[in-house]
Protein backbone atom coordinates (compact mmCIF):
# COMPACT_ATOMS: atom_id res chain seq x y z
CA UNK A 1 0.00 0.00 0.00
CA UNK A 2 1.23 3.99 -0.27
CA UNK A 3 2.29 5.42 2.45
CA UNK A 4 -0.36 8.76 2.42
CA UNK A 5 -3.62 8.21 4.00
CA UNK A 6 -6.29 10.11 2.25
CA UNK A 7 -9.32 10.13 3.86
CA UNK A 8 -12.50 9.55 1.37
CA UNK A 9 -16.11 9.76 1.63
CA UNK A 10 -16.77 6.64 -0.36
CA UNK A 11 -20.83 5.19 -0.52
CA UNK A 12 -21.75 1.88 0.99
CA UNK A 13 -21.35 0.09 -2.32
CA UNK A 14 -17.88 1.09 -2.81
CA UNK A 15 -17.08 0.84 0.93
CA UNK A 16 -18.06 -3.14 0.31
CA UNK A 17 -16.18 -3.55 -2.46
CA UNK A 18 -13.18 -2.41 -0.45
CA UNK A 19 -13.73 -4.39 2.65
CA UNK A 20 -11.35 -5.97 4.73
CA UNK A 21 -11.06 -10.16 3.33
CA UNK A 22 -11.55 -9.50 0.18
CA UNK A 23 -9.18 -10.86 -2.30
CA UNK A 24 -7.25 -9.40 -4.96
CA UNK A 25 -9.06 -11.38 -7.87
CA UNK A 26 -12.49 -10.88 -6.42
CA UNK A 27 -11.07 -6.80 -6.40
CA UNK A 28 -10.67 -7.11 -10.03
CA UNK A 29 -14.15 -8.95 -10.25
CA UNK A 30 -15.79 -6.35 -8.34
CA UNK A 31 -13.99 -3.78 -10.64
CA UNK A 32 -15.20 -4.96 -13.86
CA UNK A 33 -18.86 -5.01 -12.65
CA UNK A 34 -18.44 -1.58 -11.76
CA UNK A 35 -20.85 -0.67 -14.53
CA UNK A 36 -23.75 -1.28 -12.48
CA UNK A 37 -22.76 1.31 -10.01
CA UNK A 38 -23.43 5.28 -10.15
CA UNK A 39 -20.73 7.44 -11.65
CA UNK A 40 -19.02 8.59 -8.68
CA UNK A 41 -19.21 5.33 -7.29
CA UNK A 42 -17.85 3.76 -10.24
CA UNK A 43 -15.00 6.61 -10.31
CA UNK A 44 -13.97 6.02 -6.57
CA UNK A 45 -13.98 2.30 -6.61
CA UNK A 46 -10.94 2.58 -9.67
CA UNK A 47 -9.42 5.48 -7.99
CA UNK A 48 -9.08 3.39 -4.19
CA UNK A 49 -7.85 0.06 -6.36
CA UNK A 50 -5.68 2.23 -8.04
CA UNK A 51 -3.46 2.28 -4.31
CA UNK A 52 -4.01 -1.24 -3.86
CA UNK A 53 -0.85 -3.47 -2.23
CA UNK A 54 -1.71 -5.97 -5.15
CA UNK A 55 -0.23 -4.86 -8.54
CA UNK A 56 -2.35 -6.55 -10.78
CA UNK A 57 -5.44 -5.16 -8.74
CA UNK A 58 -3.78 -1.65 -9.36
CA UNK A 59 -2.96 -2.24 -12.76
CA UNK A 60 -6.63 -3.46 -13.51
CA UNK A 61 -7.85 -0.03 -11.58
CA UNK A 62 -5.53 2.42 -13.53
CA UNK A 63 -6.93 0.88 -16.77
CA UNK A 64 -10.56 1.06 -15.68
CA UNK A 65 -9.85 4.38 -14.43
CA UNK A 66 -8.36 5.40 -17.63
CA UNK A 67 -11.32 4.10 -19.64
CA UNK A 68 -13.68 5.94 -17.73
CA UNK A 69 -16.51 7.62 -19.85
CA UNK A 70 -16.66 11.52 -20.35
CA UNK A 71 -20.42 11.26 -18.19
CA UNK A 72 -18.68 9.69 -15.05
CA UNK A 73 -15.73 12.14 -15.06
CA UNK A 74 -17.47 15.41 -15.93
CA UNK A 75 -20.30 13.87 -12.98
CA UNK A 76 -16.94 14.39 -10.86
CA UNK A 77 -15.27 17.26 -12.14
CA UNK A 78 -17.89 19.32 -11.36
CA UNK A 79 -18.71 18.23 -7.44
CA UNK A 80 -17.76 20.75 -4.92
CA UNK A 81 -17.42 17.45 -2.14
CA UNK A 82 -14.83 15.96 -4.67
CA UNK A 83 -11.79 15.28 -3.04
CA UNK A 84 -8.21 17.58 -4.66
CA UNK A 85 -6.40 13.97 -4.64
CA UNK A 86 -9.40 12.64 -7.00
CA UNK A 87 -9.35 16.06 -9.08
CA UNK A 88 -5.24 15.56 -10.07
CA UNK A 89 -5.99 12.13 -10.59
CA UNK A 90 -8.56 12.52 -13.59
CA UNK A 91 -6.65 15.77 -14.42
CA UNK A 92 -3.19 13.23 -14.64
CA UNK A 93 -5.33 10.46 -16.41
CA UNK A 94 -7.53 12.52 -18.59
CA UNK A 95 -6.24 15.78 -19.40
CA UNK A 96 -6.25 15.34 -23.80
CA UNK A 97 -10.22 14.66 -23.34
CA UNK A 98 -12.15 17.31 -24.68
CA UNK A 99 -13.90 19.57 -22.19
CA UNK A 100 -12.36 17.63 -19.01
CA UNK A 101 -9.50 20.64 -18.45
CA UNK A 102 -12.23 23.09 -18.42
CA UNK A 103 -14.34 21.40 -16.04
CA UNK A 104 -11.56 20.49 -13.73
CA UNK A 105 -10.68 24.76 -13.89
CA UNK A 106 -13.81 25.40 -13.12
CA UNK A 107 -13.65 23.77 -9.44
CA UNK A 108 -12.14 25.54 -6.95
CA UNK A 109 -10.79 22.32 -5.28
CA UNK A 110 -8.42 21.29 -7.84
CA UNK A 111 -4.63 21.42 -6.48
CA UNK A 112 -2.24 24.91 -7.59
CA UNK A 113 -0.70 22.28 -9.73
CA UNK A 114 -2.96 20.60 -11.41
CA UNK A 115 -4.30 24.00 -12.33
CA UNK A 116 -1.33 25.56 -13.17
CA UNK A 117 -0.73 22.58 -15.86
CA UNK A 118 -4.10 22.30 -17.45
CA UNK A 119 -4.22 26.00 -17.68
CA UNK A 120 -1.16 25.92 -19.93
CA UNK A 121 -2.59 23.16 -21.72
CA UNK A 122 -5.67 24.92 -22.31
CA UNK A 123 -3.57 27.75 -23.65
CA UNK A 124 -1.65 25.73 -26.07
CA UNK A 125 -4.69 24.07 -27.29
CA UNK A 126 -6.55 27.27 -28.40
CA UNK A 127 -2.53 28.80 -29.57
CA UNK A 128 -2.16 25.10 -31.40
CA UNK A 129 -5.68 25.54 -33.38
CA UNK A 130 -4.64 29.37 -34.16
CA UNK A 131 -1.65 28.28 -35.70
CA UNK A 132 -2.49 25.41 -37.64
CA UNK A 133 -5.88 27.46 -39.09
CA UNK A 134 -3.26 29.93 -40.13
CA UNK A 135 -0.64 27.25 -41.75
CA UNK A 136 -3.31 26.03 -43.16
CA UNK A 137 -4.52 29.13 -45.10
CA UNK A 138 -1.09 30.01 -45.77
CA UNK A 139 0.53 26.99 -47.17
CA UNK A 140 -2.86 24.79 -47.53
CA UNK A 141 -0.98 21.97 -45.62
CA UNK A 142 -1.01 21.77 -42.02
CA UNK A 143 2.86 22.11 -40.86
CA UNK A 144 1.65 22.83 -36.89
CA UNK A 145 2.77 21.02 -34.23
CA UNK A 146 1.10 17.86 -32.49
CA UNK A 147 -1.03 19.44 -30.37
CA UNK A 148 -1.03 17.28 -27.38
CA UNK A 149 2.93 16.35 -27.82
CA UNK A 150 3.51 19.96 -27.71
CA UNK A 151 1.41 20.41 -24.68
CA UNK A 152 3.56 18.19 -22.34
CA UNK A 153 6.86 18.35 -24.01
CA UNK A 154 6.91 22.41 -23.16
CA UNK A 155 5.99 21.21 -19.34
CA UNK A 156 9.64 19.90 -19.18
CA UNK A 157 9.62 18.70 -15.23
CA UNK A 158 5.81 19.92 -14.58
CA UNK A 159 3.51 18.47 -13.04
CA UNK A 160 2.05 15.80 -15.45
CA UNK A 161 5.76 15.02 -16.40
CA UNK A 162 6.97 14.64 -13.64
CA UNK A 163 4.48 12.24 -11.93
CA UNK A 164 4.58 10.36 -15.56
CA UNK A 165 8.67 10.35 -14.99
CA UNK A 166 8.35 8.87 -11.53
CA UNK A 167 6.48 5.61 -12.87
CA UNK A 168 9.39 4.53 -15.17
CA UNK A 169 12.29 5.24 -12.79
CA UNK A 170 14.36 2.83 -11.14
CA UNK A 171 14.36 2.67 -7.27
CA UNK A 172 18.09 3.87 -7.48
CA UNK A 173 16.62 7.21 -9.69
CA UNK A 174 13.83 7.65 -7.04
CA UNK A 175 16.18 7.68 -3.97
CA UNK A 176 18.47 10.49 -5.71
CA UNK A 177 15.35 12.22 -6.83
CA UNK A 178 14.01 11.94 -3.69
CA UNK A 179 17.18 13.33 -1.84
CA UNK A 180 17.55 16.23 -4.29
CA UNK A 181 14.45 17.24 -6.14
CA UNK A 182 12.42 19.90 -6.22
CA UNK A 183 8.71 20.38 -3.70
CA UNK A 184 7.18 18.55 -6.57
CA UNK A 185 9.42 15.85 -6.17
CA UNK A 186 9.20 15.49 -2.66
CA UNK A 187 5.36 15.62 -2.99
CA UNK A 188 5.38 12.92 -5.42
CA UNK A 189 7.85 10.42 -4.12
CA UNK A 190 6.95 10.59 -0.38
CA UNK A 191 4.09 8.97 -1.18
CA UNK A 192 6.20 5.98 -2.75
CA UNK A 193 5.65 2.35 -0.84
CA UNK A 194 9.36 1.91 -0.77
CA UNK A 195 10.37 3.49 2.28
CA UNK A 196 13.95 4.09 1.27
CA UNK A 197 12.32 6.67 -1.32
CA UNK A 198 9.77 8.22 0.91
CA UNK A 199 12.06 8.72 3.77
CA UNK A 200 14.99 10.17 1.64
CA UNK A 201 12.45 13.01 0.69
CA UNK A 202 12.76 13.75 4.66
CA UNK A 203 16.59 13.61 4.14
CA UNK A 204 16.30 16.56 1.37
CA UNK A 205 18.35 19.54 2.14
CA UNK A 206 15.51 21.41 0.56
CA UNK A 207 12.61 20.58 2.41
CA UNK A 208 11.08 23.05 4.25
CA UNK A 209 9.20 22.86 7.92
CA UNK A 210 6.19 24.06 6.13
CA UNK A 211 6.17 21.12 3.88
CA UNK A 212 7.07 19.06 7.36
CA UNK A 213 3.78 20.12 8.82
CA UNK A 214 1.78 19.59 5.44
CA UNK A 215 2.59 15.88 5.66
CA UNK A 216 2.19 15.50 9.39
CA UNK A 217 -1.25 16.68 8.55
CA UNK A 218 -2.20 14.91 5.84
CA UNK A 219 -2.11 11.74 7.69
CA UNK A 220 1.10 10.39 6.98
CA UNK A 221 1.45 6.49 7.91
CA UNK A 222 4.93 5.85 6.95
CA UNK A 223 6.94 5.23 10.73
CA UNK A 224 10.20 5.75 9.80
CA UNK A 225 9.18 9.15 8.37
CA UNK A 226 8.32 10.09 11.66
CA UNK A 227 11.08 8.95 13.37
CA UNK A 228 13.18 11.27 10.89
CA UNK A 229 11.04 13.91 11.78
CA UNK A 230 11.33 13.61 16.05
CA UNK A 231 14.53 12.88 15.53
CA UNK A 232 15.30 16.26 13.73
CA UNK A 233 15.98 18.96 16.76
CA UNK A 234 15.76 21.94 14.61
CA UNK A 235 12.42 20.83 13.50
CA UNK A 236 10.60 19.82 16.81
CA UNK A 237 12.10 23.38 17.64
CA UNK A 238 8.63 24.60 15.58
CA UNK A 239 5.61 24.86 17.50
CA UNK A 240 3.43 23.66 14.41
CA UNK A 241 5.70 20.48 13.79
CA UNK A 242 5.44 19.72 17.62
CA UNK A 243 1.97 20.48 17.41
CA UNK A 244 1.55 18.40 14.49
CA UNK A 245 3.22 15.42 15.76
CA UNK A 246 1.05 15.91 18.95
CA UNK A 247 -2.09 15.25 16.72
CA UNK A 248 -1.17 12.59 14.82
CA UNK A 249 -1.31 8.71 15.75
CA UNK A 250 1.68 7.38 13.84
CA UNK A 251 3.91 9.59 16.42
CA UNK A 252 5.56 7.29 19.19
CA UNK A 253 3.59 8.21 22.34
CA UNK A 254 6.89 8.77 24.35
CA UNK A 255 7.56 11.68 22.00
CA UNK A 256 4.21 12.75 21.43
CA UNK A 257 3.81 13.04 25.49
CA UNK A 258 7.08 15.15 25.48
CA UNK A 259 5.80 17.40 22.67
CA UNK A 260 2.55 17.96 24.79
CA UNK A 261 4.31 19.52 27.62
CA UNK A 262 5.09 21.80 25.43
CA UNK A 263 1.73 23.00 24.03
CA UNK A 264 0.13 26.10 24.78
CA UNK A 265 -2.17 26.67 27.82
CA UNK A 266 -5.49 26.90 24.81
CA UNK A 267 -4.05 23.72 23.29
CA UNK A 268 -3.60 21.30 26.05
CA UNK A 269 -7.22 22.54 27.22
CA UNK A 270 -8.23 21.33 23.25
CA UNK A 271 -6.61 17.82 23.77
CA UNK A 272 -7.88 17.47 27.00
CA UNK A 273 -11.47 17.61 25.22
CA UNK A 274 -10.79 15.83 21.96
CA UNK A 275 -12.12 12.69 21.50
CA UNK A 276 -9.19 12.92 17.91
CA UNK A 277 -6.44 12.15 20.17
CA UNK A 278 -5.42 8.73 22.03
CA UNK A 279 -7.08 8.41 25.68
CA UNK A 280 -3.25 8.79 26.78
CA UNK A 281 -3.02 12.16 25.17
CA UNK A 282 -6.01 13.01 26.93
CA UNK A 283 -5.46 11.74 30.14
CA UNK A 284 -2.36 13.93 30.17
CA UNK A 285 -3.22 17.27 28.80
CA UNK A 286 -6.09 16.83 31.77
CA UNK A 287 -3.18 16.49 33.89
CA UNK A 288 -1.14 18.99 32.68
CA UNK A 289 -4.05 21.70 33.63
CA UNK A 290 -4.54 20.62 36.66
CA UNK A 291 -0.63 21.06 37.75
CA UNK A 292 -1.11 24.29 36.21
CA UNK A 293 -3.88 25.39 38.32
CA UNK A 294 -2.07 24.53 41.59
Amino acid sequence: MATETIKLKISLPVAECLRPGIDAEERIRRLGKAGDLEPLDRLMLAFCLMRDGDPEVKNAAQSAFSSLDEETLLAVTGSRDAHPAVLDAIAKAHYRRGGIAEALLANELLSPQARSFLERIVQERAGDKFCKSHEQDESGEDNGPDEDNAAVDEQGEEFLSKYKLAQTMGIAEKIKMALTGDKEWRSILVKDANKLISSGVIKNPRITEAEVVALLKSGIQNDEIMRLICANKEWVKNYSIRKALVDNHRTPIQNALRYLSTMNDRDIAGYAKSKNVSSVISTQAKRLLLNKKK
